[in-house]
């Protein structure tokens, strides 16, 4: 198969390959050089609802998204579908440097941007299957309940009562879904279960509808200051905004600004009524388990598991491969933990593996950005936790973009900057350090019953600011 054939995309994700109606045959790619307002490179998520809240807010704007592969190639359509009200770093660390309020509020923005998702996808009739159960964390183990009451003791300490997010006991947890050894949960109802392909290509629909200009199979081949180098033409513009996510490290110069680490994930053929019968699982809340490698999984509205696993190497010099899409090794975890998750999933075919890479910034911190004086904007470094940061991203640059005078643009990760990643080797070394010992930490404490010590110490060769 080749990036001009259909079924190369379709066999992208379960949720490409499920699409109906959409061919998935690329739009037409740049004709040649073009002037315009704003250019945004990358048709996933981040530069869709950019275009979209852009467009809305000023519909004489020129805006032109260029795209590789079709829009949604990326983890736009291959995530595990949780539009999520969490970002991934820690609120308290954020506290410590932007203050307490701005990051409560940056909390709470985050929330209401899974309904913000939802709204428009009514508005626009884009059916993405949103439901909003809510999103649950398991604990099998002492050590997970005891990181629960952590997680629930810090959520009240940054002011984020019960209704935002709760402790259950084991009889309220299993209510929710039946697994085996469940201690409780932790639940929280800012979160959506999605078809993210469907989301993304509806989005997609939806710019072009509002007048932007989508061009698929046009590579940037560089950014810079009021333009973007493509192999068809160079496109002129007042703003640039990439929106690259975890393919960012393909582009000239930023090789160290995101590493991509990879995702996999794996869905189950539709089970059975009488499989559903014995799990629970009713409210189709999202669902993530385990320790430190967890799993993250969603009931899909025909009746699958589609669940994803972390642990894949990072890849020598940020490399970025559809070969590393498929990795034997981490899907067949992905089934054994399904199997201790829902065991009487056992035997169920394992319809669609697949995955793609994350955008993991050097402190774990996503941001979204312009500079004026370049005309240079971005937004990204979700960690997974993108779809609903996407929007809130996008809404953040259409702001910034056109000077609105708005609170986003004031919110604490707006502007901020990560610092580089180290050169190779040392980001190989660590990078995969790291996540050995996360997976060690996770077997010592399966084995002993108590929190890992090394965990923090070396986990900083990621995570550290």
């Amino acid at each position: 198969m080749t990036a001009a054939d259909p079924a190369f995309y379709r066999s992208r994700s379960l949720w490409l390959d499920r699409l109906d109606g959409d061919a998935l045959t690329p739009r037409a790619p740049l004709g040649g050089p073009i002037d315009v307002d704003v250019a945004i490179v990358g048709a996933g998520y981040t530069g869709l609802w950019a275009a979209y809240y852009l467009r809305r807010a000023d519909p004489g704007l020129r805006v032109a998204v260029l795209e590789r592969h079709v829009a949604g190639f990326g983890a736009s359509g291959r995530n595990g579908g949780w539009c999520l009200g969490f970002l991934p770093m820690d609120l308290e660390r954020l506290a410590r440097r932007a203050g307490h309020g701005p990051a409560l509020a940056l909390q709470r923005e985050m929330f209401r941007t899974v309904d913000e998702v939802g709204r428009v996808a009514e508005l626009e009739g884009v059916d993405c299957h949103f439901h909003k159960g809510g999103t649950l964390q398991l604990a099998t183990t002492p050590v997970q309940l005891g990181r629960l009451h952590a997680r629930v003791a810090q959520a009240r300490r940054l002011g984020l009562g019960s209704a935002d997010l709760d402790l259950l006991g084991p009889a309220e947890a299993a209510g929710r879904i039946r697994v085996p050894g469940l201690l409780g949960a932790v639940f929280s109802p800012h979160c959506a279960a999605i078809d993210p392909a469907r989301l993304v290509r509806g989005l997609a629909r939806t710019v072009e509808r509002h007048g932007a200009r989508l061009y698929e199979a046009t590579p940037a081949t560089g950014i810079r200051p009021g333009q973007v180098d493509t192999p068809h033409g160079r496109v002129r513009a007042e703003v640039v905004i990439r929106a690259t996510e975890g393919y960012t490290p393909t582009l000239p110069g930023s090789h160290r600004t995101v590493a991509p680490l990879y995702s996999l994930m794996i869905a189950t053929e539709p089970l059975a009524a009488s499989t559903w019968a014995q799990v629970g699982w009713d409210g189709r809340e999202t669902v993530a388990a385990g320790g430190h490698l967890f799993v993250y999984a969603q009931r899909t509205v025909d009746g699958r598991v589609a669940i994803g696993k972390r642990g894949a190497p990072y890849h020598f010099a940020s490399r970025v491969r559809h070969g590393f899409e498929r990795d034997d090794r981490i899907h067949d975890l992905t089934r054994d933990a399904l199997g201790e998750l829902l065991p009487v999933t056992a035997h169920a075919r394992i319809s669609h593996r697949w995955g793609g890479p994350l955008g993991i910034p050097r402190d774990w911190t996503p941001s979204v950005g312009l500079d004026r004086g370049s005309g240079l904007a971005w937004a990204g470094g979700y960690v997974g936790d993108g779809v609903a940061a996407a929007n809130l991203a996008g809404r953040t640059l259409a702001e910034l973009v056109t000077g609105a005078d708005g609170e986003l643009s004031g919110l604490p990760w707006v502007q901020h900057r990560s610092r580089r990643w180290e050169p190779e080797p040392l980001r190989w070394l660590g990078i995969n350090a790291a996540l050995r010992l996360a997976g060690s930490a996770d077997a010592a404490e399966r084995r002993t019953g108590r929190p890992a010590r090394l965990r923090g110490r070396l986990l900083a060769l990621v995570i550290r600011e």
